[in-house]
């Protein structure tokens, strides 16, 4: 049986070619023309014409048909001949050659999972060994759905899903470690991306065999495609309800807007551009939640007791919110931002910014703070380059969104305070900059032995007006020895109401005898609420022979 249908195949095939090859030495065209009118690619018309390319799909053979005046009919029956599957052995084991390769031949990276944390970049392209190191899965509510179209697939039931969450939300990790157990059942994975996704899918899907997963990943490239789009679904469906060519699962991914546009229904009297793709999604749609719940955050917190480092480092920034899978995805191409910027400016914005956050400013940054802080950041051969508008140009390329849609430096507008019984701080009028976590933590340890150029603590004085901000800045130019713009920044910080600086202030003063002066200070600083400012008057009066004026004050405190 097997080899009547190779002889028939094969003969069916040989004949398709033939034709073909015949009417195109009658059309005097090369391959370059031919293709160049039929609308494809080169190397679709080589592999068509070649006796060792694969069987052309049944698009290619029609397309070329039109070109060469050949009745498409007759052709698309020796196609389907040629092209049809095979099955023997056990569990329906596939002798044709279908598109893919084993499951175990792909890393996870292969097939678009993003890299994790900034471990090693993989330094091949393919293939295991090399690949970035993955942190431990987590698995929710969405996965149980996936393991059970696996588990149907599996036992011999085709089936598709289509993962719809955010980016970076985990979807295609979660699509990766759903097929593990299909690769122990010997079943191939198909990703068509080459040279098109659209094309590859549209010329391959009908000589997907039996136990073949297809991995359609950011599906919009696949089902909204403006030319192939609708044919591919239907492509997709016949697949599905082919029993001959299954079991097949078929698995997807998509951004909710893309998922809202093919399955909304048009407007009454407009073409509807997606009715074959929404018939395809209805109904096989399952949504991927932004943030870890409380069960998946304390499983991750579980991994990384257990050693897990890449979760460790996650959560110490994502475990507020959530939002871990894009932490974790995000992280990598932050840095990649930072060290590889398209301009020395926008390296020197968050350098200036990583030193602000690490000496204490807090997380929401003035513009005008970072530009004129980050100029001693640049060399004089950059500093030499700037144009006018560099401070424009570096706040748009850091404010371009990577994976999670993180920035490594955002625009943002502080909420206002709320607290009772201070009267609501209003927010304030200029936008503020705050920079992604985690450069904020890198930045902690990478330059935690480097102190900021004169142009920082210049620009801290003259921008920052937050007086927490300018006492914290103050105490780290005190231990740097940048004694000078302590004194300026403490001045200021005093100025608006620090109490630690007016305290601190104070000091400086009974230490140069000027106890008068002392004593004022401390007492601007004990109306703020400050019970040592009240303690060191007691202690003041006392060493002044004026007891019971120290008791009052001890008393208050």
């Amino acid at each position: 049986m097997r080899d009547e249908q190779d002889d028939g195949r094969g003969a069916a095939l040989a004949e398709l070619r033939g034709r073909l090859a015949a009417s195109v030495a009658v059309a005097r065209l090369n391959r370059t023309q031919l293709a160049a009118r039929a609308g494809l690619g080169r190397t679709t018309v080589s592999e068509a014409l070649s006796p060792n390319g694969p069987v052309p799909s049944a698009e290619t053979v029609a397309a070329l048909a039109g070109v060469l005046k050949l009745p498409p009919g007759e052709l698309l029956a020796l196609h389907r001949t040629a092209s049809a599957p095979h099955v023997v052995g056990d569990e329906g084991t596939v002798t044709a050659d279908g598109p893919g390769r084993a499951i175990e031949g792909y890393s996870p990276h292969d097939l678009e999972v993003h890299p994790a944390g900034p471990g090693r970049i993989a330094s091949g392209c393919g293939g295991v060994g090399g690949a970035q190191e993955l942190p431990g899965y987590v698995s929710r509510g969405h996965d149980r759905v996936l393991a059970g179209a696996v588990s149907d697939a599996a036992a011999g039931r085709s089936g598709i899903v289509v993962l719809v969450g955010t980016s970076s939300t985990g979807k295609t990790r979660a699509c990766w470690e759903a097929v593990q157990p299909l690769a122990d059942r010997g079943w191939r994975l198909w990703h068509p991306f080459d040279p098109t996704r659209a094309q590859a899918a549209l010329e391959d899907l009908h000589r997907v065999t039996p136990r073949t997963v297809v991995w359609l990943n950011e599906a919009q490239h696949y089902l909204g495609d403006r030319a192939f789009g609708e044919r591919i679904a239907s492509a997709v469906h016949q697949l599905l309800v082919s029993p001959e060519r299954g079991p097949v699962l078929v698995l997807g991914t998509l951004w909710p807007e893309y998922a809202h546009r093919y399955t909304v229904l048009p407007a009454p009297g407009s073409d509807d551009l997606h009715s074959r793709v929404r018939e395809l999604l209805s109904g096989r749609t399952l949504p991927v939640p932004d943030a870890f719940d409380s069960q998946a955050l304390a499983a991750a917190a579980a991994l990384a007791e257990n050693g897990d480092l890449l979760l460790a480092d996650a959560l110490t920034r994502a475990r507020d919110d959530g939002r871990v899978t894009q932490d974790l995805a995000g992280a990598p191409e932050l840095l990649n931002r930072y060290h590889n910027p398209r301009t020395p400016a926008a390296k020197a914005l968050l350098e200036a910014a990583m030193d602000a956050r690490r000496l204490g400013v807090g997380p929401h940054l003035p513009p005008a703070f970072l530009t004129d802080a980050a100029i001693d950041y640049l060399g004089q051969t950059d500093y030499d380059q700037l144009t006018d508008d560099w401070a424009e140009t570096a706040y748009a390329e850091l404010a371009e969104p990577v994976h999670g849609k993180q920035a490594p430096l955002r625009r943002t507008t502080p909420r206002p305070s709320r607290r009772s019984p201070a009267p609501a701080i209003a927010p304030q009028a200029e936008s503020r900059l705050r920079l992604a976590d985690y450069l904020e933590q890198h930045g902690r340890t990478a330059r935690r032995h480097l102190c900021p150029p004169a142009s920082f603590w210049h620009a801290a004085h003259t921008h920052l007006t937050h007086p927490d901000d300018l006492n914290n800045l103050a105490q780290a130019a005190e231990s740097r020895h940048r004694l000078q713009w302590a004194h300026h920044l403490r001045h200021r910080a005093a100025d608006l109401g620090n109490t630690a600086a007016l305290y601190r202030q104070a000091e400086h003063r009974d230490a140069a005898g000027d106890q008068e002066g002392a004593e004022a200070l401390l007492r601007e600083a004990a109306d703020l609420g400050n019970i040592s400012a009240l303690y060191r008057l007691a202690v003041m009066r006392e060493r002044a022979g004026d007891r019971d004026g120290a008791a009052v004050l001890a008393r208050r405190a």
